[in-house]
């Protein structure tokens, strides 16, 4: 699983000239990629690893406020381009895999009393974002278990 997370004063998700998810910060844009070996497990882990996060103003996290965040699906996270000048998608899960699974996230953030909004899952969106900072974190389950370096 890996998360694209930039702290936002705002950020919106637009599928079909209407606005399906919005939020006003300080807060979290949070794009979300599943791949093939991805779990319950994983995605209860990163949801937790997201809420507490000290990256909002003033060294907060999102559970902290709580301050909101704006949830989009993005296979695109696993686009493999070693090879050639196409993307591969292949490491990206299916949506019948990655759905339920995106939608544990979600309420896995919830449950942890954060607001949260999101884009519609499968549907081409359009997403605007005021980065605050800027701030850009990538998280990713492959790499939470390795030990830091330097």
């Amino acid at each position: 699983m890996r998360i694209v997370l930039q702290v936002v004063s705002r950020a919106s998700v637009t599928v079909a000239e209407e606005t399906v998810g919005e939020i006003e910060g300080p807060g979290l844009l949070a794009l979300v990629g599943l791949t093939h070996t991805d779990t319950p497990e994983t995605v209860s882990r990163l949801a937790g690893k997201v809420a507490g996060l000290r990256i909002l103003p003033g060294e907060t996290s999102c559970a902290d406020g709580p301050s909101p965040v704006l949830a989009v699906s993005q296979f695109t996270l696993y686009g493999d381009v070693r090879k050639g000048r196409r993307p591969s998608w292949s490491r990206a899960a299916p949506g019948q895999q990655s759905e339920p699974l995106f939608e544990a996230f979600v309420a896995a953030l919830r449950e942890r009393g954060i607001p949260v909004r999101t884009g519609r899952f499968g549907a081409h969106m359009e997403v605007s974002l005021v980065n605050d900072g800027p701030v850009t974190v990538l998280v990713d389950s492959d790499e939470l278990d390795r030990p830091r370096r330097g």
